[in-house]
């Protein structure tokens, strides 16, 4: 299994939404590497739900109940979407400023390719995060 993270502006789309619709489609992302994290997950997948903007702190973990698909949103080809669940909240919140402080998260997706709205989380960068969330 895979691990992931996907960033929303909570004015946007928040945790509590995702709560509140129990399922989403994911879509929106029009760059070609976000697009292409989005075709490599796998049902089952486990992510981070990151908020950008305000907050800037990871708050939940979803898991992919269906694999990449066309995006409805748009008629061009090249864009995909995944179909997401919430799983739970976290005890606590992880922030940006924490993440960049701990060394062991120095190659993470989220802090080296800061625009990346899709991206990838080593198991040992999963683990680190549920650790500053209080999960382990």
């Amino acid at each position: 299994m895979a691990h992931w993270l996907v960033k929303s502006e909570p004015f946007k789309y928040s945790w509590d939404q995702f709560v509140k619709d129990k399922q989403t489609f994911w879509d929106g992302v029009r760059n070609y590497a976000a697009r292409n994290n989005l075709r490599d997950m796998k049902k089952g997948d486990e992510l981070f739900f990151y908020h950008s903007n305000e907050g800037l702190e990871i708050v939940g973990i979803a898991k992919v109940v269906k694999e990449a698909y066309q995006d409805p949103t748009t008629d061009e080809d090249a864009w995909v979407v995944v179909d997401l669940k919430p799983v739970r909240k976290l005890k606590k919140p992880v922030t940006l400023a924490q993440m960049k402080t701990d060394k062991r998260l120095a190659n993470m997706d989220l802090l080296r390719l800061g625009r990346l709205s899709v991206g990838k989380v080593t198991d040992a960068e999963w683990e680190v995060v549920l650790e500053l969330a209080g999960e382990k």
